[in-house]
């Protein structure tokens, strides 16, 4: 494909192709053009059926070797991109193009329907996975419902996988892959007929923990105080070994209840060794969220997911993944360090510093994005649904934090995803002030000139 591509036998075979070779993505995570994006994914795609790379992607070559005409996603692969540059929607435009190509050329029916759904939606498992909740029964039931079927969302997840690893080596990080292989996995459960409970995935949770507190020496009823101060959401949100890493960190502190008792800070190395992982266990108070954000902000650490709990007895259960922008140290080297500055920090609570003004790439000043910000109420109509578009730079984070505690705001979920140089964070958030119209657009525009600034 390479070779067709440069000797113009591709663009000659297929002309919609030749309206995207050489053409410059101006996104500032895409690295490649748009016709090397494509075949940078098909080149992905098709290591998922060769067994020499299985160690690269395991999960996704485990879901190939069962999956029968891999000439399907090598279609959807090729023309997924191939609309952009139009106006419009790309996947819409995307998905016309494919249709006309499969009937030109004889494909089955059942083959096309396939390939025109897995272009049109392939921007989709992304999003919802990285953008919504899918420890809501509810967000799950909606995607199960738009994939229809089983097949649908297994080539949905292997062009997903491909598309994002074809756009930087930046882009791509364990949390995303675990995020979107627990998506899929628990759309397959709802496919196969397993209506989402609740109750019996907190049970299932509750148990596996369980089996590995006993397994470390903990003895048996030992977590029941602190888990009966945990809601549901909290059970829903973590698997099993963080529940378990929180409980044996928290349990039997000779200071539990006590007024003066100290906040509980650990960290961990994330599962990839590429990051840390950090818990927070404290007396819930005003603006912790951005206090954390500010102490990660000062030591260079970028936040990559945030969980925010706050318990039935007046404490929050934060925790946090961090990637170190400090090229070549080791996550180990730092980790007891960050545990007692960021105790010490949550000790003695000096006033919030003002954000100040951070630097940005040179991509980022040659190609400047501008910020967008949306206020939504969910889906229960109980939370606000933010959602932050803008230009990365340093401190952007907690310019947001320190205006959502400006602003008294209570912060339930964070979800911080980074694209290259843009970030696309989603925040649920609630507070009086957001009852009014006024107070809302006060909001936005306090949200916009932070991150201007």
């Amino acid at each position: 494909m390479r070779l067709m591509n440069q000797t113009s036998v591709l663009g000659r075979y297929l002309w919609v192709f030749r309206g995207i070779v050489g053409q410059m993505q101006h996104d500032l995570f895409h690295v490649y053009t748009v016709d090397m994006h494509i075949l940078m994914v098909l080149r992905n795609i098709r290591r998922f059926f060769i067994a020499d790379h299985s160690h690269e992607y395991p999960f996704c070559s485990q879901l190939a070797s069962g999956w029968s005409k891999p000439w399907l996603l090598y279609a959807a692969a090729l023309f997924h991109d191939i609309a952009k540059g139009r106006g419009g929607d790309h996947s819409v435009l995307g998905a016309r193009e494919v249709r006309s190509f499969c009937r030109s050329h004889q494909v089955a029916a059942e083959d096309r329907d396939l390939i025109e759904f897995l272009v049109a939606e392939h921007l989709t498992m992304s999003q919802v996975a990285q953008k919504q909740d899918i420890s809501d029964p509810d967000v799950i039931r909606a995607f199960a419902k738009r994939v229809r079927n089983e097949r649908y969302l297994t080539g949905l997840y292997l062009l997903t996988v491909a598309d994002i690893r074809g756009t930087s080596p930046k882009v791509w990080n364990a949390w995303k892959g675990r995020l979107l292989e627990d998506l899929y996995k628990q759309t397959l459960r709802a496919l196969g007929g397993s209506v989402p409970d609740p109750d019996a995935q907190v049970a299932a949770t509750r148990r596996d923990a369980q089996a590995i507190l006993a397994f470390n020496g903990q003895a048996k009823d030992a977590h029941e105080k602190l888990w009966a101060t945990l809601g549901v959401d909290y059970f829903m949100r973590h698997d099993a070994d963080e529940i378990a890493w929180h409980t044996r960190m928290i349990v039997g502190r000779p200071w539990d209840g006590k007024a003066s008792e100290p906040p509980v800070v650990r960290a961990r190395q994330a599962h990839d060794g590429r990051g840390v992982q950090v818990m927070v266990y404290t007396k819930d108070q005003a603006d912790l969220f951005a206090r954390i954000c500010g102490y990660f902000d000062r030591q260079s650490y970028a936040i990559i997911d945030a969980k925010i709990h706050t318990t039935r007895d007046g404490h929050a259960l934060d925790s946090f993944e961090l990637l170190n922008e400090l090229e070549g140290i080791d996550a180990r080297e730092v980790m007891g360090m960050l545990e007692a500055a960021l105790s010490h920090e949550l000790t003695h609570l000096a006033p919030l510093r003002p954000p100040t003004i951070g630097r940005v790439s040179r991509r980022v000043r040659s190609f400047p994005m501008r910020p967008h910000v949306s206020l939504q109420p969910d889906d229960k109509g109980q939370h606000w649904l933010l959602t932050v578009s803008a230009s990365d730079r340093t401190g952007l984070l907690y310019s947001i934090a320190h205006t959502l505690a400006s602003h008294h705001l209570s912060l339930e979920l964070a979800k911080v995803m980074t694209l290259g140089e843009r970030v696309e964070d989603v925040f649920l958030v609630s507070g009086d002030e957001l009852s009014s119209s006024e107070a809302r657009i006060a909001l936005e525009t306090a949200l916009i000139q932070a991150i201007e600034d």
